[in-house]
């Protein structure tokens, strides 16, 4: 038989993120503790996506954004910037492992990969996991995101010293203007929202600038946002892409439970004319290292686009 507690849960108090007491069961018995419920409201969705908060652990200030780290009951550390949320310890394996390994397996021969962005170091860590890749450059604008990831993410910047790599802290779009024509295989554009920092990430020059820099058979690869709430965003981008010369295009959707929605997209484009639904399958299905999320089988299936999708973007 439970044994029950005095508990209530106040709806109002929950909806709105302030203290409420929460109950969970043990071992037949109802134990009340009390936690704060973070939540970020998107008012273009008309939605919102919450976490239990232990704990706020650090908080800082950089020349370009506000950093904060908490402590969630359920998924690990969160990091947030200007109050988004960007990255959990539970679940960060879905964006790191499609915003690589996805362009990694679709590109012949990668050797030389760029990732703009990145500042928390798990994109980098994800495409070093390729033996046969020979560089990768991590170009983030802010320090603090890196230093942040270090403390409180150590798991994602386990690869930070790999030889291979170099993280640098610049302006990722004046390092694509001045990058060398025809010198890179794989762009990753790992960014925020197109606001603030990473607003100049998604416009035409920008991307005539990685066009530039990537070589004949080069592609580039940008996070799309929510394909559901936000899809006038990827045809902007797709559009501006093919101002800038890109042939072809795939968005491929993922799941994100910490993003709005709960559903995401990568977008890559090919400097060349190329089926971008024909990818490495066999190398793919005998990648030798581990994964949380991406294989052979995911790859081929987030190619399968929802009719939705295909719809709007008409990709080949």
């Amino acid at each position: 038989m439970f044994h029950y507690k005095e508990a209530y849960c106040n709806p109002l108090t929950a909806l709105i993120g302030y203290n409420a007491p929460v109950v969970f069961v043990f071992f037949g018995e109802w134990v009340m503790t009390s936690n704060t419920w973070h939540y970020e409201n998107f008012e273009y969705t008309g939605s919102a996506i919450g976490f239990r908060i232990v704990k706020k652990l650090d908080e800082v200030q950089s020349p370009f954004q506000k950093i904060e780290i908490y402590e969630t009951t359920d998924f690990g550390n969160l990091m947030l910037i200007d109050g988004a949320m960007m990255v959990s310890t539970r679940e960060n394996f879905f964006y790191h492992e499609m915003m690589s390994h996805a362009a990694i397996y679709t590109h012949a021969k990668p050797k030389n990969i760029v990732i703009i962005g990145g500042g928390d170091c798990g994109t980098l860590r994800e495409c070093l996991k390729h033996a046969e890749v020979d560089s990768v450059v991590q170009c983030d604008i802010d320090e603090q995101v890196t230093r942040m990831a270090e403390k409180y993410f150590p798991e994602l910047c386990e690869s930070n010293n790999d030889p291979r790599a170099t993280v640098m802290f610049d302006d990722g779009i004046a390092y694509m203007q001045n990058a060398e024509p025809d010198s890179i295989d794989i762009i990753i554009v790992d960014s925020t929202d197109p606001v603030g920092p990473a607003e100049g990430l998604f416009n035409q020059e920008f991307y005539e600038n990685c066009f530039k820099a990537l070589r004949k058979d080069g592609l580039l690869v940008q996070q799309s946002e929510s394909p559901l709430a936000l899809m006038h965003l990827i045809q902007e981008m797709c559009g501006a892409m093919t101002d800038a010369g890109f042939k072809n295009f795939r968005t491929l959707p993922f799941p994100q439970p910490c993003y709005p929605t709960g559903y995401w997209s990568c977008t890559i484009a090919s400097k060349s004319s190329m089926d971008l639904a024909q990818f490495r399958f066999d190398d793919a299905a005998n990648k030798s290292f581990e994964t949380e999320y991406y294989n052979a089988g995911v790859h081929q299936g987030a190619l399968a686009q929802p009719e939705f999708i295909k719809r709007a973007l008409k990709q080949s």
